[in-house]
């Protein structure tokens, strides 16, 4: 079992029980969207980021990524860090019929998979060298970034790693920047550079 220093947001209860059989942490869940009407909840989500950091691990899909949000909208100060889970399309045992995207939830990602989630957010791996950050210009010259098909793009290049579909540019640069060096990211996307 591996010991995280974070607070760890999920969902849900069964979010909680699944990641409690695999690391050692104080995880908090939001009830869904019970986070908004919940201040006392906020309240030791924002204690939790300004002393020991939280790390955000809601599903993939739209509710998922809107509770994420409004967390970071509504803590000002502190550390956070999110980890994504791939797109996993399919249905967890417990429930009668899969979500409105169609994807599992944390409770249902295998195991692997999610101590993959934290090692690509920087969680479970050594600290990576100091090395030059992946900017958004990056991001621009491997046509992520604002031209017509950057979405497009974007979605493609996340699915080659294994990342969920609806990142943001900003998200994405975020999550990029704890998987791997610039130069890393500059040699995977070398093909994909248009002229400018």
């Amino acid at each position: 079992m591996l010991q995280i220093k974070q607070a760890i947001i999920v969902e849900g209860k069964y979010d909680k029980i699944k990641l409690a059989s695999l690391v050692k942490a104080v995880i908090i869940q939001t009830n869904g969207f019970g986070i908004y009407k919940n201040q006392e909840l906020l309240e030791l989500i924002r204690y939790y980021a300004k002393t020991t950091g939280i790390l955000i691990l809601t599903d993939s899909d739209r509710a998922g990524f809107q509770i994420r949000n409004y967390i970071r909208g509504a803590v000002p100060e502190g550390e956070i860090k999110n980890i994504y889970i791939p797109d996993v399309f399919g249905k967890e045992r417990r429930k009668v019929k899969p979500s409105a995207d169609g994807k599992l939830g944390v409770e249902g990602i295998d195991a692997e998979i999610l101590r993959e989630a934290f090692r690509k957010a920087g969680i479970l791996t050594e600290e990576m060298p100091i090395s030059e950050p992946i900017t958004k210009t990056d991001l621009y010259f491997a046509g992520m970034s604002g031209r017509p098909e950057s979405a497009e793009k974007r979605r493609a290049f996340q699915k080659k790693l294994n990342l969920p579909a609806n990142l943001s540019a900003s998200a994405l640069l975020e999550v990029l920047n704890h998987m791997m060096t610039r130069e890393e990211f500059l040699n995977r996307t070398a093909d994909q550079k248009e002229d400018v």
